[in-house]
Formats: structure tokens, C-alpha cells, sequence
């Protein structure tokens, strides 16, 4: 069986051990982040022929299970992929809608092109990602802060070990139930300064979302979490100083007079899709933005002047989080007991409102999945 989504075919193959439904319900019951995976994976080849013509085709939704890969895969040696990460939220009446999903088809092909990976026409990435919620519909959680993660994913599969890009590739996607990303009541985290390691460099794949630029943060990861925080933040340390981001989000900062402040995209930092999306609700709230070079001395001095008054992070898989404090063996910013700031929370409800369809999308940011 086939079926058109976004005017590409994909074929159907359902899987033959699917959950049951009592299965599927204790999952979901408590599905915590990244843990459990639905029953089906969205799939789209590319290849290259013999007179060196690429393109996509045998697009496809099939049971979620092991990969195949030969073990000179090209994406085993070299680290060629790309991925991108998008929710599925359920509304009040059952239908299934996510959030700015061309915004992450961009992003993933920006990336591409830093990797030297083939270009996804947006009809696939949209295509995948509806035929797969259509099929693991009853997968989506309804609960408060719950969604279905999806992981869009570019591999480079070609049994090939010259350095060179590969010429077969594989996209996928899949998904995956969550529950809040840092678990429990929203409450302000403790962040970690990295003082030995970069997430990124200057002329580097910062700006590309590839598994390479989260495996250079792991190390510094686990010691943010030997000490107790929960995220760890990188600096530009050849540059004043200057804050980039966490492991996996960015950061934002709440002026007394009520203006936020972010860093500005240098190359080094990830576009986020929450980021642009927090710009643009807090304009639309009357609040002034402004991206530019902010130096840890100026998160120190701001917080004890009472010029900063509010910092959070934003992400896709944790929405906003508050930070409450800030520190290495030698730093300590903020308080322990701080509590939520009320911009942090009036952000993230009105964008958690327009996700989950309680607040109207006035930009069209919504495409219904199921």
C-alpha cells in the first residue's frame, strides 16, 4: 500500500509486532525523555548512479528495528550525519499538530551542506514526519508538558572508506514519547561553567546540527553532572569570555526594564528553532530583543546588581527552563532558592499555549500531522 503526503508516495509497511494497546499505556504512563520508541520509522534512500546523478527515492514507512549497515559505513568512520529533533503535540479534540516544521526541514539542510551531505527536498521531511504520526497515531501523549518527539536523522550508509562524501545516504525518522525533559516540577536548574573544553570552533560545524558538535559536549556534561547541575554552559573563551550555550540549548537573559537579551549567532552556536520562536513571542509581547556579544562578567555583575533579573535556557526537547544558578569551583551566580521568574514563565506559557493549540497561532507556525 502507498500513500501521498505532501505530494511524495511512501509505501506502507506496517509492522508485524506492533505494542499492544495495555503495552503502549504503561509507556506512556511514564514515558520520562528518549526511552521508548514507537512501532514504525519513516525511511527516504539517496544514491548516487553511474553517471553521478543523486537522488531520493524509495521513500517508505516500515517497522522500527535495527539498521543494517556495513561496517565501513561511511557515518561509522567519519561522523558523517546530520539530525534534527521537532515535537508532535495532541490538542484538545484528539488531533495531532507540530510546530514550525519547515523551520527544522531549513535547518536540517543547512546542515547538510556543512557535511557534505545531500540536500532533503522539504516535501520528504514533511512527508516523513506526517506518515509516521499517522501510523503511531495512539503513540501521542495527551498529558500536561507531554509530546511525541520526533528524531529526523541523515546517515551516511556508503561501504566506503576513502575520505570523500559518501554517495549512499539514508534519512530517517523517529519518535519517541516525553515526558518533561528534566523530569518532575518546573524548577529553576543549576548550570555548570566549562572552563577546559569547547562545544565548537570558529570555521567548525557549531552552527550545524551533527552528532559530532553533542559528543565534543559529553565530557564536559559529565562533569557538570559529577557537581550536581544538570546542564553545563561553553564559553568563547578567546572572546571575553562570551557565552555560547548549553550542551543542547540556548540561553536567554530578562533586563530589569524587561528586555531580553540572547547571544548573537556567530557560527559557533546552534540556530535554534525554540530560540527564534522566544524572539518573536517576546516581541510580540512588547518586549524589546536584542542579539549580541554577553560575557560571563556581565551575567556576574548584572545578577549581583540586579541588572539581569531572570535567565533562562530553551530548547526543543526541555520548551524553557528557568537557571537559578551558575558556578564552577571558583564561581557562584544566583541563589539556589530561586524560583521561576515571571517573563521566563509568561514566555514559555504562551509558547507552550500556541504548541498545544490553548493560545491562537497568529504566524502559522501549526501543521496538522494526524
Amino acid at each position: 500500500m502507498t500513500q501521498t503526503a505532501h505530494g511524495v508516495e511512501f509505501s506502507q509497511q506496517p509492522s508485524a509486532n506492533p505494542k499492544s494497546a495495555q503495552e503502549r499505556a504503561a509507556i506512556l504512563a511514564n514515558p520520562g525523555f528518549g526511552n521508548y520508541f514507537t512501532d514504525h520509522t519513516a525511511v527516504v534512500d539517496y544514491s548516487v548512479d553511474e553517471s553521478g546523478n543523486g537522488g531520493w527515492h524509495s521513500a517508505r514507512v516500515e517497522a522500527y528495528g535495527p539498521i543494517s549497515l556495513d561496517p565501513s559505513a561511511a557515518v561509522l568512520h567519519y561522523g558523517q550525519e546530520i539530525f534534527e529533533g521537532l515535537k508532535a503535540y495532541r490538542h484538545a479534540d484528539g488531533s495531532v499538530w507540530t510546530f514550525r516544521p519547515e523551520a527544522n526541514a531549513a535547518r536540517l539542510n543547512s546542515s547538510a551542506r556543512r557535511l557534505a551531505l545531500p540536500e532533503l527536498p522539504a516535501e520528504y521531511f514533511l512527508g516523513a514526519i506526517r506518515e509516521l504520526v499517522s501510523a503511531d497515531r495512539e503513540w501521542v501523549p495527551g498529558g500536561d508538558g507531554e509530546a511525541l518527539y520526533l528524531r529526523p536523522f541523515m546517515i551516511a550508509t556508503e561501504a566506503f572508506l576513502g575520505v570523500r562524501a559518501a554517495r549512499e545516504v539514508s534519512f530517517r525518522v523517529i519518535a519517541s514519547p516525553a515526558g518533561n525533559y528534566f523530569g518532575g516540577e518546573l524548577k529553576p536548574v543549576s548550570i555548570w561553567i566549562s572552563r577546559e573544553y569547547a562545544r565548537a570552533g570558529r570555521g567548525g560545524t557549531g552552527a550545524a546540527k551533527c552528532g559530532g558538535n553533542y559528543a565534543a559536549s559529553l565530557i564536559a556534561q559529565q562533569e557538570a553532572e559529577a557537581n550536581g547541575c544538570k546542564q553545563v554552559l561553553f564559553l568563547d573563551q578567546a572572546n571575553d569570555n562570551a557565552v555560547e550555550e548549553l550542551g543542547g540549548m540556548n540561553v536567554f537573559f530578562v533586563m530589569k526594564d524587561g528586555s531580553l537579551v540572547t547571544p548573537a549567532l556567530t557560527g559557533t552556536i546552534l540556530e535554534g528553532i525554540t530560540r527564534m520562536s522566544v524572539i518573536q513571542v517576546a516581541k510580540d509581547m512588547g518586549r524589546e530583543v536584542s542579539e549580541r556579544k554577553i560575557t560571563l562578567d556581565e551575567w556576574r555583575d548584572g545578577v549581583a546588581s540586579g541588572e539581569i533579573a531572570e535567565v533562562f535556557a530553551c530548547g526543543t526537547a526541555a520548551v524553557i527552563t528557568p537557571i537559578g544558578v551558575l558556578r564552577d569551583a571558583t564561581e557562584f551566580i544566583g541563589s539556589e532558592d530561586a524560583t521561576a521568574g515571571e517573563t521566563t514563565m509568561a514566555i514559555r506559557t504562551q509558547l507552550l499555549g500556541i504548541q498545544t493549540g490553548a493560545v491562537p497561532d497568529t504566524h502559522g507556525w501549526l501543521t496538522r500531522l494526524a
